[in-house]
């Protein structure tokens, strides 16, 4: 396998549609599925998005074929087949959770009836909890907890170059959002009902004066949703944002550690 001659068959195929090259644009989705290739890496401590291999997923939608599938009583008619040999791959999936083609989950995985789209990476023992989502091509880190109903946008809807990364450890609490490229830290937790945009303001309001930051929340920093007031035309209204209230220790066991910051800080979850 030529990694170097397929990146340069995807990168003509974006290039020029008429040469669009649906043998090579399998093979990445393939080499997804099978984990060998990711849509980002972390590389030298700092994330890598390969652009050819997202725009590839992107490219899939173009060369597969609309089927009739059958699953059970089940009848749907989509491009995307559903993943497949998870046994052998140690991932347990509880009906009606659905795992797309093209996904990738490490060893210990759970997907309760939630749902992983095409092109997104999860780490070893990680939880993705009832009605979650993960979507496509986002990048989830071993030991990671996703609540019900929490919601991991994706790269296609709406479009976007980067995609949503949660790395090891993070407990994300039930019905959070992070969608457009936003970066979860190692360890990290958000509390219940967090809302996190590219262009949401995360406000560390730990010291004397408060820290603006956006797109990214800080290792093993504690997150609860918060507002803030923004002045408008017709007046002063409250607008959401996101507070860092807190950190977790390093010093002990995640498992331990997180308990004792749900009781610290009186978190929903």
């Amino acid at each position: 396998m030529d990694i170097a001659d397929l990146k340069a068959r995807i990168e003509l195929s974006i290039a020029d549609p008429s040469q669009l090259d649906g043998d090579a644009v399998l093979q990445v989705v393939d080499l997804l599925d099978a984990g060998v290739l990711r849509v980002a890496e972390k590389l030298e401590g700092e994330w890598v998005v390969h652009e050819w291999v997202r725009q590839a997923v992107v490219l899939y939608f173009r060369v597969a074929d609309m089927k009739v599938m059958e699953v059970g009583p089940f009848t749907y008619y989509d491009k995307v087949p559903l993943k497949s040999d998870l046994r052998a791959q140690g991932v347990r999936l509880v009906p009606p959770g659905a795992v797309r083609y093209g996904a990738h989950l490490e060893r210990g995985c759970v997907v309760m009836p939630g749902y992983v789209n095409i092109g997104a990476y999860v780490g070893a023992g990680t939880m993705v909890d009832t009605w979650a989502t993960v979507g496509t091509c986002a990048q989830i880190g071993k030991g990671v907890h996703l609540s019900g109903g929490v919601g991991i946008g994706g790269v296609l809807e709406p479009p976007g170059a980067r995609p949503v990364i949660i790395e090891d450890g993070a407990f994300i609490g039930s019905r959070c959002i992070v969608v457009e490229g936003v970066l979860v830290e190692e360890e990290a937790v958000l509390a219940a009902g967090t809302v996190l945009t590219a262009s949401t303001k995360i406000i560390d309001v730990t010291g004397p004066e408060e820290v603006i930051i956006t797109g990214r929340v800080p290792a093993r920093s504690v997150v609860i949703p918060g507002t803030r007031t923004k002045r408008f035309p017709a007046g002063e209204y409250q607008i959401p944002c996101a507070l860092i209230i807190g950190q977790r220790k390093a010093s002990t066991d995640k498992k331990t550690s997180l308990n004792q910051v749900l009781r610290e800080f009186a978190l929903a979850v």
